[in-house]
């Protein structure tokens, strides 16, 4: 048992820790939290995307009713299911005018602790106490959340930085004059700036290229051990460095576990059952996400290699001149998740990177990095073959640069740079 007046302790020291060393936190567009809804707001994503500064900034907001606290804190290692009530009993005895108003509950990496859920759940209905948590663990995801908390939680996706959010840093609005005028120049080399580092908040306020770097390699380093190795207690090291290394080199493209296994079985010992195990555990790590091939059998879509994206370009090992491509692309598919309700390639004669559905209705993309006579015809032919595939007679083709309207076989291809499309292709998710 934690000792009630230690808790005391933490519980001012973070209040004092979030007003005087905090300072203004840029608001997140995606964040939509229920109103008046006795739920647990589940934060979830990968770690350093901003999880725990949303709590701060909720903190903030109205900081005479929360309570914050930070289960990775050494001071509170050991704490048990029983020390919950004891740390309810601290906050109110500091605050005892809230004993009959509502309070708030911010409990960041609290997966740490058996039994937060039915705490969480007693709070919100019953005590009257909104409850947020976040945590980094795939334990987090809306599938994974114990059963004890299924239908009263309220999942909220927690992810780097998208292109809008990172001009917010630089205290660009992106309207007009930076899209349309004559600062659109200042907003593409923004863009670009964005595609190579990515979105990661910590990496886009640092101002030094080398501590860019340095962040994002240790990032890369915690993840794979805390969201890999321990997590899912992973033995066979070689194989896990050689699936990295091919997902985060290959990304934007296809991927086959039984390919790998062809290509490394030689090299080193592992089956492929093995193989298919840690590249799911990658998947549920929430770094890396499958697309599909579209088809209406089930049984093509999963015979049939994924394509693969990361969770942000700045984990990307981009080793040729051909990466640009494939970082607008994997842009894209980022901020298609956003609203969609499925995403899928197209693959038949002809190739399409993106058909997206919303409900009933689908979307068509293509992505192509550089403009000239030898590829746009070729990617225009996937998308039209992919537009008339779902007897649409529109498309969109999303280039480095290039910007204007066609029709080709009576399909009409709006054709524009990714930057701008990603500031003026509003999502369900931004309001």
């Amino acid at each position: 048992m934690i000792n009630k007046e230690k808790l005391k302790e933490v519980i001012i020291s973070y209040k004092d820790y979030i007003h005087n060393q905090i300072g203004n936190i840029l608001p997140r567009e995606n964040l939509r939290f229920p109103r008046n809804q006795k739920k647990v707001v589940v934060l979830y994503g990968p770690r350093r995307s901003g999880k725990t500064f949303a709590l701060f900034n909720l903190f903030k907001q109205q900081s005479e009713r929360c309570l914050y606290v930070d289960f990775e804190d050494d001071r509170l290692v050991g704490f048990q299911a029983g020390d919950f009530e004891t740390l309810r009993e601290a906050f109110l005895e500091l605050n005892p005018q809230l004993i009959e108003e509502e309070k708030v509950f911010l409990l960041d990496e609290v997966q740490n602790v058996n039994g937060w859920e039915k705490f969480s759940r007693r709070l919100v209905e019953k005590e009257n106490t909104s409850v947020f948590v976040a945590g980094s663990s795939s334990k987090f995801m809306p599938e994974e959340i114990h059963t004890s908390l299924r239908g009263r939680q309220w999942s909220v996706e927690v992810t780097p930085f998208d292109f809008r959010e990172y001009l917010a840093t630089k205290d660009i609005a992106p309207d007009k004059e930076y899209i349309y005028g004559p600062k659109k120049v200042l907003t593409r080399k923004h863009f670009f700036d964005y595609l190579k580092r990515g979105g990661f908040p910590e990496v886009i306020f640092s101002k030094d290229e080398f501590e860019k770097r340095k962040l994002l390699s240790e990032y890369i380093g915690a993840m794979f051990f805390k969201d890999l190795v321990e997590r899912f207690n992973i033995t066979n090291i070689h194989l896990l460095d050689a699936l990295i290394d091919r997902l985060f080199s290959g990304f934007s493209s296809e991927f086959s576990v039984t390919a790998f296994y062809k290509q490394y079985k030689d090299k080193f010992a592992f089956s492929k059952s093995k193989a298919f195990e840690y590249y799911h555990s990658i998947l549920d790590s929430m770094l890396l996400f499958e697309v599909k091939k579209f088809a209406e059998s089930t049984y093509t879509r999963m015979r049939n290699p994924a394509k693969v994206y990361l969770v942000d370009t700045g984990l990307a090992k981009r080793v040729t001149s051909e990466d640009t491509g494939r970082l607008l692309e994997n842009t894209v598919f980022l901020h298609l998740r956003k609203d969609a309700d499925g995403i899928f390639y197209f693959q038949e004669d002809k190739q399409c990177d993106f058909i997206v559905q919303r409900g009933n209705s689908f979307s068509v993309y293509q992505v192509c990095s550089q403009q000239d006579a030898t590829n746009i015809p070729r990617e225009l032919e996937g998308l039209v073959a992919a537009c008339k595939k779902l007897r649409l007679h529109t498309g969109t083709l999303l280039t480095g640069g290039q910007e204007e309207e066609l029709s080709v076989k009576n399909v009409k291809v709006k054709i524009m740079p990714v930057w701008k499309w990603l500031l003026t292709h509003m999502t369900r998710g931004i309001h």
